[in-house]
């Protein structure tokens, strides 16, 4: 016989458990990473805007690409799911703790791709919904299911789906592409090395049992911070052109200046210590290059607004 006890306390397990499985669901897109993708989105909306676009076109583009990226991060966890068991810094993954079948995983994937499309291209439009289905493809087909497990090379073609947001964002607002958000492209392709490399610095031995082929894990220490010098560069340089080829005002060059020079200095920095036999503190340009990027985007919406109001 069941007392009015049990009852109760089934009834309050329930919430609870409900609560849990969304919180796991919502884990699969990795809403950390699409956040750092949507900072770069909303100020490219505002510069293709010369101002602030429209509230419809700004809140169906972040709606589907949070659903775009959450799709392809969804689609990345069910492939992923045998070496993020390996790795300490993914064994709390939803699909390792056996908190959601395998393939709800995927079928929720698709759900959210689908969901995507349905939002961006009938409100914003055909372009911008195609851009998004690309870079669901380009991330779980090229990186997480060709590269990855194969070069070394993976993160630096494979970043290119992480770029993505850039194009999505000035085609929602201009229904084409340029020149502008080519650039900008470029400078997220270009941060995405020296960011994700600082990262596999840390969790070498992670990726090393897994036997993914990240560079840290097949190169010298050395070797990955004199690339991250390089990347870091060129990055710096290609945040630059923005300037002539978006005609700005003399804000945004002098701006990313400051902020590039920074990143370059930390970037060197990290080199000295790896050649001095301390490679320990990579996560410092880590957590740099999130700054970086948040602040040059952040420089490129006041551009933006300079522009309308200057």
């Amino acid at each position: 016989m069941v007392s009015a006890t049990d009852v109760t306390t089934q009834a309050g397990r329930w919430p609870a458990r409900s609560v849990a499985v969304v919180g796991d669901y919502i884990a699969l897109m990795k809403p950390r990473i699409i956040e750092l993708l949507l900072v770069t989105t909303v100020p490219v909306m505002m510069l293709a805007a010369h101002g602030f676009p429209s509230l419809t076109a700004l809140t169906a583009t972040l709606v589907g690409g949070t659903l775009a990226a959450g799709a392809a991060n969804a689609m990345n966890c069910y492939v992923d799911r045998d070496i993020d068991a390996v790795m300490r810094r993914t064994s709390r993954r939803p699909l390792v703790r056996a908190a959601i079948p395998p393939g709800r995983a995927l079928g929720f994937g698709f759900v959210l791709a689908a969901a995507s499309v349905a939002i961006l291209w009938p409100v914003v439009n055909g372009l911008s919904a195609l851009l998004a289905v690309s870079a669901i493809a380009f991330y779980v087909l090229v990186y997480t299911m060709g590269l990855k497990r194969r070069t070394s090379s993976n993160i630096v073609w494979g970043g290119a789906a992480g770029c993505m947001p850039v194009l999505i964002g000035w085609s929602a607002v201009t229904n084409s592409l340029s020149w502008t958000p080519v650039v900008l492209f470029g400078v997220v392709f270009l941060w995405t090395p020296p960011h994700f490399w600082a990262l596999a610095m840390k969790f070498r031995d992670d990726y090393a049992a897994a036997q993914v082929p990240m560079l840290p894990v097949v190169a010298e220490a050395t070797v990955v911070s004199r690339r991250i010098v390089v990347y870091s560069w060129a990055m710096v340089a290609t945040s630059l052109g923005l300037w002539p080829l978006a005609h700005t005002t003399a804000f945004y060059p002098v701006a990313a200046g400051v902020v590039g020079i920074a990143f370059i200095r930390e970037a060197h920095a990290l080199d000295r210590r790896v050649r001095a036999g301390s490679p320990q503190q990579s996560q410092r340009l880590f957590h740099w290059s999130i700054n970086y990027l948040t602040l040059l985007f952040l420089f490129v919406a006041v551009e933006a607004l300079v522009e309308r109001w200057g």
